[in-house]
This record gives C-alpha cells, structure tokens and sequence, in this order.
C-alpha cells in the first residue's frame, strides 16, 4: 500500500510504472497513426499516375481531397462521444478496420465522383481517431507527462513519410502493369492490407485502462490512479456543452489549429508535387526525396517535446515551430525551380509545423482546463472546426 511506502520508493515506482506504460502503449499508438497517416500521405502519390489515367484536373483532386475533411468534421465529436460508451479498444479497432477497407476501394476508382464519395467515406471512417488517441492517452498519463508522450505519437506522421514515400514509390514502379493494374492503384490495396490487421490487433493488444494493465503492480495501479485523479480535479469547473462552445478561447484555438493544420495538409498531400516540379520523374527517386523533410521533422519533434516537458512551457514552443514552417512554405515556393533549395525549404516547413501539430495539443488542456468537459473534448471539438475549414486548391 502506498501509505507504507516511503516518499523516494513512491517516486520510484511511479516512474517505472509510467516507463512500463509507455513502453507497453506508445510503440503500438505510434503504428496505429502511422497507418492512418501512411492512407493520407499515398494520395499524394497517386497523384502524380492516377491524374492522367482517370483525366482528372487539378481542381477535382484538391475537392477530392478536400471531401475527406467533410466527413471527418461531421463525425469527430459523435465519434469521441462513442469512443467513450463502448471502450478506446473497440471503436479504435472499428475505425482502423473501416478505413482500412474504403482505403483499398479506391483502387477501383473511375470517376471524380466516385473518388469524392470514397473521400468523404474515408473521412467518416476515419473521424475521431485522433482525439480518440489523445482521449486515451489521458486515461494512462497526467498533464506535466503527456507533451513527451503526445509528441512520440505524432512522430508517426513524419515516420509515416519517411515510409511511405519510397514505399510508394516502388510499388508504384514496381507492380505497374501486373494483372492489369496500374501502380497506384496496386498502392492503394497494399498499403491498406496492414492497417486491416492492426485494426484487428487492436482488439487484443489495447486495455480500456489502468484497472486492466496486466503489466502494472497492485502498487502502481494505485499510485497511478491516485496521481490521475488528482491531475484531473484540478481547477474544475462545472459548465454545460453550450458555455463550453461559447467560450472564446475554444475559437482561438480552432484558429490557431487552422493555421497549422493548413501548412500540415500542405505537404502532406503536395510534397510529391514539389519534388515532382523540382525536376524529379521517377515515382521512386520522389518518394525517396520526399522521406529528407520527415526525417528533420522526427529530430526537431523530439527535441521540442522534451524541451516543453523539462520547461513546463507551451506558447513559445508552438510559436517558434510555426514561425519556421510559415518561412519554410514561403522559400519552398519562391525556389520551386532548384531541387536542393526546394528540399531544405521543405526541409524546414515540415520541421516547424509538424513540431507545432503535436505541440499544440497541449494548449487545450492546460487552457480549457477549467472545465469539466464533455468525453472527447477539448480536442474533439477544437480538431474538426478548424479542419473543416481546410480545403487543399
């Protein structure tokens, strides 16, 4: 029992139980994301094929791309509100294994309205994983703990790049032509098949919380319980869902969120692009070109996460990274003609707004705080109104 435990064994067993936990979960949240993001990054990869098989114009991709945005808006928030009534491990498990489904029919896509109805779709399946993950971090991490952790998860963005890119990039030259498939769409099914099985993995890998770790002690379940429960009625405030949507720090942030998440999708769906009209043609050469700004953005994220955590301090953290992707966007494009400035530009966009992508999601904690709020929230709500916002032209 704690009471017997002395205050230098408490701490102990505190922090090995939290290295057990992060140990146990983050690797395997990390694989989940990078599944996620490794379904949004190859569109921009089958861009670069699929646009002249299918005579798609420039404006039906952006709206394509931008239709997945509808569907995730519409349903984050009832998505969260579910997450919560039946588990983190059965409703992460469903979207994973839904995505992963509507992922691979895209290869048989050959219409532009048939690409904009999968879109959409993919957007519903995908809504609330992200706050979802975020949700379920906080049922095993206090606040001063969960900067370092949120900044590892997202790690699987750049990672998911890294990967991707010349993933996608062979199988796009690779399995050209075999039965009768184009490369992207034998990319569309492949990179799909992994996602379908860590949906299953789910199921038997996750626990619903710390009453459920097996690898915890009786002693550390209690410690980290107590320490939760304390982290959580800290300056609480009763208030209902409408004091809560009126609240203009909410706003504030959704705006803040806007401005990142555009610089975010950015890359995300044109990298291939620039590095295409950077003078590269081979899909492979491009997705092993496109995997360098991922690679500075892991180095950066890790630093600015351990940086927030040792110093307990958040604005400045967020506004420097999006200081340095506003500049490396803007050097990007006015070098759109010189392959290696274009890559160092892009080098350092993808630093500074993927850096601030997970850094912010600790502004909404630390300054919403205050409210005892609904399941999901603040990141359910403040995710899809700025991303409904963001269309890619």
């Amino acid at each position: 029992m704690i009471t017997t435990m002395t205050l230098d064994a408490v701490s102990t067993t505190r922090a090995n139980a939290y290295r057990k936990t992060a140990w146990r979960l983050m690797p395997f949240l990390m694989l989940c994301y990078l599944c996620a993001y490794l379904d949004r990054v190859n569109v921009g990869f089958a861009k670069l094929q699929m646009m002249n098989d299918l005579s798609f114009s420039e404006t039906v991709y952006g709206l394509g791309a931008g239709m997945f945005f509808i569907g995730y808006f519409l349903c984050e928030v009832p998505s969260n509100l579910i997450l919560h009534r039946v588990g983190a491990r059965r409703w992460i498990a469903r979207i994973m294994i839904s995505w992963g489904i509507i992922s691979a029919l895209f290869a048989f896509v050959e219409t532009a309205w048939q690409f904009y109805a999968l879109r959409f779709l993919l957007g519903v399946a995908e809504a609330g994983l992200a706050p979802g993950l975020l949700l379920y971090l906080t049922y095993w991490f206090p606040s001063y703990r969960r900067a370092r952790m949120t900044v590892l998860w997202f790690i699987a963005i750049p990672l998911s790049g890294m990967i991707g890119g010349p993933l996608s990039g062979y199988i796009m030259n690779r399995f050209a032509g075999v039965h009768g498939w184009a490369g992207w769409q034998w990319m569309f099914v492949l990179e799909a098949i992994p996602t379908v099985i860590v949906g299953l993995l789910v199921l038997s890998y996750l626990k619903d919380g710390v009453h459920q770790a097996t690898w915890l002690s009786a002693e550390e379940k209690e410690l980290v319980n107590k320490e939760l429960q304390e982290d959580n009625s800290q300056k609480v405030v009763h208030a209902s869902v409408g004091a809560f949507i009126r609240d203009k720090r909410l706003w504030l942030l959704a705006c803040i969120y806007f401005c990142v998440v555009m610089g975010q999708y950015a890359i995300t769906f044109w990298l291939p692009t620039l590095i295409r009209n950077a003078g590269v043609s081979d899909p492979l050469h491009i997705g092993l070109m496109t995997s360098l700004p991922y690679l500075c953005a892991i180095v950066v994220m890790l630093l600015m996460g351990r940086s927030g955590d040792k110093h307990r301090e958040r604005r400045w953290h967020l506004v420097g990274p999006m200081i340095a992707g506003a500049l490396g966007l803007s050097l990007a494009a006015l070098f759109g003609g010189n392959l290696l400035l274009s890559v160092l530009s892009l080098c350092l966009a993808a630093a500074g707004i993927l850096s601030a992508s997970s850094l912010f999601w600790m502004l909404p904690t630390t300054l919403l705080g205050g409210y005892r709020r609904p399941p999901g929230s603040p990141e359910s709500t403040v995710s899809p109104i700025s991303r409904a916002s963001v269309r890619p032209t």
